[in-house]
């Protein structure tokens, strides 16, 4: 088992408005991780996630090189420690 972590993403692309947080929600429910993904005023989706460092590696390999809705261009992540906060995956 890994340890526990918190990944926070940001997916440039056409991301918006094409059922991308919907995607990304339904994916990180299945692997089991918690947090959230939210629109960003400047066209990129935020997305922040805890759980098993590998849940969120599986996460972050399926906004790189999944089969997402719309056309992501780039993901930048960064890691830290998790807050515990989150009951769920939420869309925000």
């Amino acid at each position: 088992m890994s340890e526990d972590v918190r990944m926070t993403a940001w997916v440039r692309g056409a991301v918006q408005q094409v059922g991308f947080r919907w995607w990304t929600r339904a994916r990180a429910l299945e692997i089991g991780l918690r947090g959230y993904t939210s629109n960003l005023g400047d066209g990129r989706v935020q997305v922040v996630a805890e759980g098993g460092r590998e849940q969120c590696e599986d996460l972050l390999e399926l906004l790189r090189h999944g089969d997402t809705p719309g056309r992501v261009d780039g993901v930048t992540e960064i890691w830290g420690e998790p807050e515990g906060r989150y009951p769920d995956f939420a869309i925000r």
